[in-house]
């Protein structure tokens, strides 16, 4: 059976389509640009070398899917020989609120549910549904189901959620922790147990998804506990572009010393902050790592500030779950760079945490950095969602 995962953003398409009798990803490609002049979709088949490219207007996301369609199907780099042999398609979705605890399969209620949560997700869920409504149109009849991105952070217990505003603010508005990433820190925790050997239900794991935006989520015996982001992806660690956790009244001081609008100020949090707004250099962690290689001060203090925030993490949600068992590093940056690794690490011996170097120096492939001496194991996953969200399709509509 073949699962089509799709992940719609507002302007792109990225979508991968996974044979689940052997859980092989048989093409993969992205639609971009969509209703922009200049759209292209990049169209790759994993038995072959090179990239097969579409420049073609696409107005809309059903126009994508049929340039998708049409990839699949192509005589040279097609896959299948009918969309008929499309089993079912799983759809990546941001914000479940408080709706979902689980992935759905899609119904008229997922998408009426799905459009109130846009007030959560005003940019992510309304790509999200012209994803699916344009898969509806293309495939009519085909399953399709909605993995929500803020599903698996769901078991968190009332005290965690909940944020010290008036109560009647949750109440009328939902205003209380969310979480999100959550696909990734489903699949590595599952992995993670897999690779030990050991049941998930016995093991407490915090699990890092060090990206252009990151996450760390406590995962006790299977179920999310704690996780650093919010309401929104803004809460928690120094991303890429966006700031983490601030005082507060940061926002509203910035906003009458710089005369800032209320969007110009989500603008100022989330796209012209985090590491790129304290080196003045990149968003990117590899320039940054080269900046401060050579020299550039703001640029270490960056870094500096990135692994101490994991760190402290790491710390509190260890305490939160009465210790920990297993650490776990994914995602672009917690793939691919030792030092992170290392950094955020460092100290943390009081816990039992301890990496071996010459391990620790490894990019992009799945390894146990642990020192022999390690209570905790500490683990390289490289993460996969689409097959995560491949995975929660089968399992709700698979004969």
């Amino acid at each position: 059976m073949k699962v089509l995962v799709i992940n719609a953003g507002s302007s792109s398409l990225k979508y991968q389509l996974i044979d689940m009798t052997n859980e092989k990803v048989l093409a993969k490609g992205l639609a971009e640009r969509i209703g922009i002049e200049g759209s292209m979709l990049t169209h790759q088949v994993y038995n072959k070398e090179g990239e097969f490219k579409i420049e073609k207007p696409m107005k809309d996301h059903t126009a994508a899917m049929e340039l998708v369609s049409k990839a699949l199907l192509d005589e040279e780099y097609g896959v299948i020989k009918s969309m008929d042999e499309v089993y079912a398609v799983g759809h990546r979705v941001l914000h479940g609120g408080r709706h979902f605890s689980q992935s759905m399969v899609i119904n008229d209620e997922v998408m009426d549910a799905i459009r109130e949560n846009i007030v959560l997700g005003p940019l992510h869920n309304p790509a999200n549904i012209m994803g699916i409504e344009a898969c509806q149109r293309l495939m009519p009849g085909k399953p399709n189901v909605s993995v929500f991105d803020t599903a698996f952070h769901q078991t968190m217990p009332e005290h965690a959620y909940i944020y010290a505003l008036p109560y009647e603010m949750y109440e009328k508005y939902g205003i209380r922790k969310y979480g999100f990433h959550g696909t990734s820190h489903k699949y590595v925790s599952l992995r993670a147990a897999e690779i030990l050997d050991k049941p998930l239900k016995e093991l407490k794991i915090i699990t890092c998804h060090l990206g252009n935006g990151s996450s760390i989520a406590a995962v006790k015996y299977g179920k999310v506990v704690d996780t650093s982001m919010g309401l929104t992806p803004l809460e928690g660690l120094p991303m890429g572009t966006r700031s983490g956790d601030i005082d507060p009244a940061v926002v509203t001081f910035l906003m009458q010393k710089e005369n800032m609008t209320a969007e110009e100020m989500d603008n100022y949090l989330n796209k012209k902050s985090g590491v790129l707004g304290i080196s003045g250099v990149s968003s990117d962690f590899r320039d940054l790592a080269q900046a401060a290689s050579e020299g550039n001060k703001r640029a270490k203090l960056a870094l500096d500030i990135f692994v101490y925030r994991v760190k402290k993490y790491i710390g509190a949600y260890a305490a939160a779950m009465g210790g920990v068992d297993v650490i776990v590093f994914t995602a672009g940056i917690g793939e691919n760079t030792p030092d992170i690794r290392s950094n955020s690490c460092a100290g943390l011996e009081f816990l039992g945490v301890k990496i071996d170097e010459d391990k620790n120096n490894t990019k992009g492939q799945e390894m146990d950095i642990s020192a022999p001496d390690s209570k905790v194991k500490v683990l390289v996953i490289p993460t996969n969602e689409e097959l995560m969200i491949a995975r929660e399709t089968m399992e709700l509509v698979g004969e």
